[in-house]
Parts: structure tokens; sequence; C-alpha cells
């Protein structure tokens, strides 16, 4: 069996693998060609696992982030049990040995998923970081609790946009990059992603069970904002979001974010915003009594010239 057929098997018993490193998502975002994964094997039982994403850049080869893969990284299944120095101590063991499986490239980044809070096996191998951060709503069960943690702004908007708006399902992957498209050229920027890549995620997401979108539009058949969210057994994440700056007004993603989070209450524990390091964008999440999380991003430059040119 190759790493991706163990990794296959390893998926569906492992439920707490991120939607991330699902392997749909990495073929939608990859390509099925470009991501591999390194293993820890014990009694031909995986029990370690760290996908990889590499690409070639002019003469540079590099294993990194895909567009739209939030994070990656190292998952390891713990036998049950084990006291906190025998966990760190195994979690030690696990990484070396992933990181001894990965390819040799001149340039390594990744995004490790919140979960991941030791990285210092990295960092003794040479590895640097630099934290970022996101917003959780950690527990969904008592979804009217969550509602009431929403700041007072949050609630007037909401408030506002019932008026105005309806919040619908399933818009068509045309009609939500053409969307996402027309949203940006009216604030002066480009959309960064293809239509293909756009809907290799959206079929995959669909097809697995994984994702869908949502939307906010008025009498007029106006689209005040839309979301494409994605989800795992433990949470849902904000994926990609597209608000029409002419009806920024309205309070229609605010309202959204509502129903997105009322939905995700009724398929997983928890909901992720994907929080952005801009900062009236993490005020706005924070605004809707998410839970500041910290993440890491991992490098390591092993090419001379690429130093130098990073300098």
């Amino acid at each position: 069996m190759t790493n991706k057929e163990k990794y296959q098997a390893f998926l569906k018993v492992e439920q707490e693998i991120p939607v991330f490193s699902q392997s749909w998502f990495l073929d939608a975002v990859c390509g099925e060609e470009n991501w591999d994964v390194a293993l820890v094997e014990k009694g031909n039982k995986v029990v370690a696992s760290m996908p990889y994403y590499r690409k070639k850049k002019l003469v540079f080869n590099l294993i990194t982030m895909p567009q739209h893969g939030q994070t990656m990284g190292v998952y390891i299944a713990y036998p049950k049990g084990q006291k906190y120095e025998t966990k760190l101590s195994y979690e030690r063991k696990m990484m070396d040995a992933l990181i001894n499986q990965l390819p040799k490239v001149d340039y390594f980044n990744q995004t490790m998923h919140y979960s991941v809070t030791n990285w210092l096996p990295f960092y003794w191998r040479g590895y640097k970081q630099t934290t970022n951060y996101t917003y959780v709503i950690e527990d969904l069960s008592d979804i009217e609790q969550v509602f009431k943690n929403f700041s007072n702004g949050k609630r007037k908007d909401i408030q506002k946009a019932e008026t105005i708006v309806e919040i619908k399902r399933d818009i068509s992957a045309e009609d939500f990059y053409a969307n996402h498209k027309m949203t940006l050229e009216k604030q002066g920027a480009q959309i960064s992603y293809t239509f293909e890549h756009f809907k290799g995620i959206y079929d995959g997401a669909y097809q697995h069970n994984s994702g869908g979108t949502f939307y906010a539009i008025d009498t007029e058949k106006n689209i005040h904002a839309a979301f494409l969210i994605i989800w795992d057994k433990q949470s849902a994440y904000n994926l990609i979001t597209t608000i029409d700056p002419s009806f920024r007004s309205s309070g229609a993603a605010a309202l959204l974010f509502k129903e997105v989070i009322r939905f995700s209450s009724t398929i997983t524990n928890t909901f992720d915003f994907e929080g952005s390091m801009i900062e009236s964008v993490e005020k706005s999440y924070r605004q809707f009594g998410a839970k500041q999380k910290a993440y890491f991003d991992i490098t390591k430059v092993d090419s001379k010239i690429l130093k130098l040119l990073l300098d």
C-alpha cells in the first residue's frame, strides 16, 4: 500500500483529523498529484500523520500551504492514559519521525491546526515559528447562550438585517464565484483564485457532505453576502466570505453568521471563524463571543540563495 492508501484508512479510524487534512480537501486545493503524507506506523498501524503540499517556484523546491488550505501539519493518535510528561516525550518521538520523512526542499512552511500546542520538536530541528490567531466559538450545544454572547452591536445589526434580507442555502458555484469577483472589483481588487480551484472545493464539500454555501438576498435579488463553510466531526470553518460593499450597512453579514452558526450547531461542536490578523476583521469576529486561539506558522529555509533573497 502507498502512504496515501494507508492514510485513507487512518482517516476512517481517526475522526478528529481536521477537514483541511482530509484527502478530498487536499485533492481539491493541492491537486491530487501534488500532495503526499508522512506516516508513523507501529505494528502495521498508523499512529501519526503529516500531509504536505509540494510545489516548485523558479528553481526552488517548496513544501508550503495551498490556497485556501488554512491548516495542515501534524496529527498524533495518542495512547490512552498517558501522563503529561509521557505525552510530551511521545510527541517529540512522533514529530521527529515525521520530520525525518519529509523530502528535502529549499523552503518549508506549514500552518498547524490550533490543536497542536507543542512545536518544540520542530524548533530543535532548526525550524522557526510565527504565532497567528483565529477566533472560535468553543461550544455550540446551547445555541441560545451562544447568541446571548454576541455584542449589542452585532444583535442590532442582526435585527436590522432581518427586515431587509432572507437567508438561503446552496447558491451555485458559478454564482458564488461571480459574486465574489464582482464584490472585490467594487473594492478595486481582483479575485485571487480561479473558478476551477473554487469548483474543486465546492464540489468536494458537497460530495462528501462536508460543506455548503449560505447567502443573504433581498427582495430585489441583490446578494448582500455569501459564505462557503466546511466542516468535520469537531468543527465548522468559515472558509470563503463575500460581502458586497454596496450593502455593507444592511447587517446581512452578521445575520448570515448567526444562521451559519445555528446550522453548525446541528452537525458539529465548534465554529471557527478562520480568524484574520487584520485588526478590523479580528474585532468583528471577537464581537460574536468567540474565543481567541493561537496557532503556529512554522518555516525553515535550507537554501542559502533563498535565505539571502528573503533577508
